[in-house]
């Protein structure tokens, strides 16, 4: 294990969020006008001589490390980063608010930069700007990845930077057309910026201020969910910006390698990407399924009312952003059956939208219509393909294996959170578990769109923040650290 190395690549996600706290103090002052924020600067200046201070240690421990990154080192940095940057980023949390723990402040660092978007805090129209601020970017940030940032910046990687993207990102390595991966990086860096860009510009133009505007680009581009308001984007009352908020996070849920085709006018590549036309066509049928229901149950009896806020929580579960716009803990059980089915499904690969993901989901069932098919057509062999290219059987072996992990993660981290929680039931325990482990944020019952995590013990919230980052990474960076053979020194 090459320590130095570790230390050298933590230190640029430490000192990241350095920079991030000095914005944030910055955008403090320009936005707000009121008390909100007064007190707040000597906090924002110890946050951020922490992080640099911190930053200069690993500096100084990744001294002579050298450029050659293993696999092993990949994974750490990842695993170890995202917690670090958890635990770091909680400083303002716990320096601005009296009522806030460490664990509080932890789970709300680890909700927004993984863009789980679960929140511990019940009354967000009394949190200082500048705080509220760095609770929205600290998702924008999760959204492509602190890693991801730091492996188009440093060049000196070289092949180790190809390990990292594809371990810190859903997505492959592979899918980056250049030779160069810090150049590929860089070309979806530029696709992340230009919709962050248009989206802020869009809320704006349809009404919200510029804070609104940023705070919330920050939370749709990201699928992370925080706003700034207790009442979410309902706040608004306005059908136009629901439709935008809509389209935004549908958008934040495909693949950056598709939305990079689109905008290089590569028709014939988005068209026959089995996963996103998968995508579409599953988010379209959650929205006319529950809009059919909702209208025979007498939910609703306007189409419009009813088809815009089925669409808005089918798309915002399912692209994991977690935004609602009404309490669909209310609505009758079957359509909990669906959005809890958006929820597992997730979005796409290489997108900032958690779950399961699409292109697992499809895998999965051609295998599975494969093998029924193989139980009365033995000697029948069908190729199995994904987006116009064969797989494999490690590529098969790869989906079966992750899905077989998460269903045991899922099984033994229910019981762990009614141990930590155990006046919950067993729909809340479960739907707790699923949204901060698939990084959607809402559940149901206790932890439905209308509630938070504010009443669950230290023991439960540390833990859920702990499911986060492994969702958030794909499980395999937070495991491996469990693993004792990881940290010997051998190659």
């Amino acid at each position: 294990m090459n320590y130095r190395i570790i230390s050298k690549l933590l230190s640029v996600i430490v000192a990241t969020l350095a920079v991030a706290f000095l914005i944030c103090l910055g955008m403090g002052q320009v936005f707000d006008q009121s008390v909100r924020e007064d007190g707040t600067l000597d906090e924002w200046l110890i946050c951020s001589t922490i992080a640099c201070v911190l930053t200069l240690v690993f500096v100084m421990l990744g001294r002579h490390s050298g450029k050659k990154l293993l696999r092993k080192e990949a994974l750490t940095v990842i695993g170890v980063g995202w917690i670090l940057a958890s635990v770091v980023g909680a400083l303002p949390y716990y320096l601005i608010l009296e009522e806030a723990s460490m664990a509080d402040a932890i789970f709300e660092t680890a909700s927004g930069l993984t863009t789980t978007g679960a929140s511990v805090f019940g009354n967000l129209e009394s949190i200082p700007t500048s705080l509220l601020f760095w609770r929205c970017l600290s998702q924008w940030i999760g959204g492509l990845g602190v890693v991801v940032f730091f492996v188009a910046l440093l060049s000196s990687l070289g092949a180790g930077a190809k390990i990292l993207f594809s371990n810190e990102s859903s997505g492959h390595s592979t899918d980056i057309e250049s030779g160069r991966v810090q150049h590929g990086v860089l070309q979806i860096m530029y696709v992340y910026l230009g919709l962050s860009t248009i989206c802020a510009v869009v809320y704006h133009l349809c009404g919200m201020d510029w804070f609104d505007a940023l705070c919330h680009m920050f939370a749709t581009v990201s699928t992370g969910g925080f706003g700034t308001y207790n009442s979410s984007v309902t706040a608004f009352n306005s059908p136009l910006i629901e439709w935008m908020v809509v389209l935004f996070m549908a958008l934040g849920g495909t693949s950056f390698f598709v939305m990079l085709r689109m905008v290089r006018g590569d028709v014939r590549y988005v068209r026959s990407n089995t996963e996103f036309i998968s995508y579409l066509v599953i988010m379209a049928a959650f929205s006319i399924v529950i809009t059919l229901i909702l209208l025979a149950e007498g939910t609703y009896g306007d189409f419009e009312e009813a088809f815009r806020l089925s669409t808005f929580q089918a798309v915002s579960l399912m692209t994991s952003t977690g935004f609602s716009t009404a309490d669909f803990q209310m609505w009758p059980n079957a359509v909990h059956t669906l959005l809890l089915a958006a929820m597992i499904v997730g979005g796409c690969s290489g997108s900032t939208g958690g779950g399961t993901k699409v292109v697992r989901v499809v895998v999965a069932l051609k295998m599975a219509r494969r093998q029924i098919e193989h139980a009365f057509r033995t000697r029948v062999v069908r190729p199995l393909t994904m987006n116009g290219r064969v797989l494999d059987k490690d590529d098969q072996d790869n989906v079966m294996n992750y899905i077989v992990l998460l269903t045991i993660v899922c099984v033994v981290s229910v019981p762990i959170v009614s141990l930590f929680q155990h006046r919950l039931s067993f729909e809340g325990a479960f739907s707790a578990m699923l949204a901060c482990l698939f990084n959607v944020g809402p559940g149901f019952n206790e932890v439905g769109p209308t509630q938070n995590y504010s009443y669950f013990s230290e023991a439960a919230k540390l833990f859920l923040s702990l499911l986060m980052i492994m969702g958030r990474l794909e499980l395999y960076a937070v495991l491996v650290l469990f693993a004792p053979s990881l940290w010997k020194r051998f190659s």
